[in-house]
């Protein structure tokens, strides 16, 4: 199996596993990896036959962390039923949604120590890339976080982040947009982040999916994992 697969847990019902920089969870490209064909690759080495595999939901190819996959239809539903329950969890337990926590080192200052973001974000499909546009904008969907500071440095600061919403790009957009870019991204950083990022030798997206917490569909025993990001220790 890929390099930037680590399975790190597996029953009957699902996979979680934790995801490297670079490899896609599902890509219509021919011929390259993705963490999909991989899986099911793997359950074919061990004997299954046209194993069943469902995504649940997404990291962007160049962030790292931690996804679960259904390894059956019944565990599908569930799983993606609680995935979308995180964004819409106003009066429900805390058995009814996934949680999904995320690591960010950015370059500047929030506002405050502690908060929120909301804005509304389109995407443009043709350069996959999503931008901050006005409430009135018919193409516009509304994204919310919320984030707390956990350490910094003269330059930047580490965030811990909530999503109630998964726009595309959601987080390195909003980041970007309230003037702290996320270290490492190309795509959405700014000079001072880029010239951070140089300095410090940092070549990947410093965004990890740190913390997974969801109910097994069929134990129904709360299930949670945690991973230190591999740029921990190097911004």
């Amino acid at each position: 199996m890929d390099a930037r697969i680590e399975i790190v847990y597996e029953d009957e019902t699902l996979i979680v596993c934790r995801k490297y920089p670079g490899i896609a969870v599902q890509t219509a490209s021919p011929g390259q990896a993705d963490m999909v064909s991989e899986l099911k690759k793997y359950r074919m080495q061990s004997g299954e036959k046209n194993p069943y595999l469902a995504v649940v939901h997404r990291l962007d190819q160049p962030v790292e962390g931690l996804l679960v996959f259904a390894k059956t239809e019944a565990a599908a539903a569930s799983l993606s039923k609680q995935a979308d329950g995180s964004a819409k969890s106003a009066g429900k337990t805390q058995d009814a949604f996934m949680t999904k926590e995320y690591t960010a080192v950015v370059c500047g200052k929030m506002p405050k120590a502690a908060g929120e973001l909301t804005d509304h974000l389109a995407k443009d499909a043709k350069s996959n890339t999503s931008r901050v546009v006005s409430e009135k904008d018919k193409n516009g969907k509304k994204a919310h976080l919320y984030y707390e500071v956990i350490a910094e440095t003269e330059q930047t600061q580490t965030l811990r982040i909530r999503l109630t919403t998964g726009r595309h790009h959601q987080i390195r957009v909003q980041l970007s947009h309230a003037g702290c870019p996320i270290v490492g991204d190309t795509k959405y950083g700014n000079d001072a982040a880029g010239q951070y990022a140089m300095a410090q030798g940092v070549r990947s997206l410093c965004l990890c999916a740190s913390r997974l917490e969801f109910t097994h569909p069929v134990t129904k025993k709360r299930m949670e994992y945690r991973i230190a990001p591999l740029f921990e220790d190097k911004v």
